[in-house]
């Protein structure tokens, strides 16, 4: 069993430094692809606050922060699902040579989009924090679960996408993107959820990327207590998908072939 271990740790890193590499050629790039990405919604976001009027919507404290928390956790959610989604099929040339499989090749994923966000948050932060001098943080270590959760509720959403891919390989990828654009409304990255009516909440509470970014912003904001959140939805939510998800495809491994398809 520790052989097997060992094994499945040294191949699972060797897929995540491929699929980084995989991604845009070189490893460094693709980094720098992923930060640009992220600074570029924030100053779109910053300016349109601005712009609009919109400021007086946010949470009384560091603006930066409210941004950040929402934006942050909203591109880490749906850069899980794309991730996983591009996660090779059971029938992938790569996944007929052993010990290589379809879960290494999704773990290998959807751990190396982890990994590049982790990467870009910490230099962002960093580089906002020389710039700025400080940032206002009630309980640092309190986002970590938030932004774990939204992470691994966009890794289960994806895994449900992915095995839904070969039952409907033209409708679902138009689904993904149509729930990721979605989530720029429905997460509520820019309204707190305390400061909506009982009515609009219906709306956004199925997302677990809402409850995980609300309850983000009650860690961050010493002044914000999230009323109409939490996190056990989210943390049941993708307990289940990827339960469901994980199910479907063992089943797919087992007999899903070539001519698919074709059938």
């Amino acid at each position: 069993m520790l052989g097997a271990a060992v094994t499945f740790v040294e191949l699972l890193y060797h897929s995540i430094v491929r699929d980084i590499r995989k991604q845009s050629g070189n490893a460094a790039l693709g980094f720098f692809i992923v930060m640009a990405q992220s600074l570029v919604m924030l100053a779109v976001f910053a300016l349109m606050y601005t712009v609009l009027g919109l400021r007086t919507l946010a949470i009384r404290g560091d603006f930066v922060v409210f941004l950040l928390t929402g934006i942050f956790l909203l591109l880490t959610h749906n850069r899980a699902i794309q991730s996983v989604m591009k996660g090779a099929s059971p029938t992938d040339p790569m996944n007929l040579h052993t010990p290589m499989n379809t879960l290494l090749s999704i773990a290998a994923t959807a751990l190396s989009g982890l990994y590049m966000n982790i990467m870009s948050i910490v230099v962002i932060l960093f580089v906002v924090n020389m710039l700025r001098g400080s940032l206002e943080l009630y309980n640092p270590a309190g986002l970590l679960l938030p932004f774990f959760f939204a992470w691994a509720s966009g890794v289960a959403i994806g895994m449900l996408f992915l095995v839904a891919r070969p039952f409907a390989p033209r409708v679902v990828p138009i689904l993904s993107q149509m729930y990721r654009r979605a989530n720029m409304i429905t997460s509520g990255k820019m309204l707190p959820a305390n400061y909506m009516t009982a009515g609009m909440v219906q709306w956004f509470s199925w997302n677990p990327l809402f409850h995980v970014i609300d309850q983000s912003r009650g860690e961050a904001f010493v002044n914000y207590t999230p009323l109409r959140s939490n996190m056990e939805y989210p943390i049941y939510f993708t307990i289940v998908a990827l339960t469901l998800g994980l199910m479907v495809e063992a089943w797919l491994r087992k007999n899903m072939s070539a001519s698919w398809g074709k059938r």
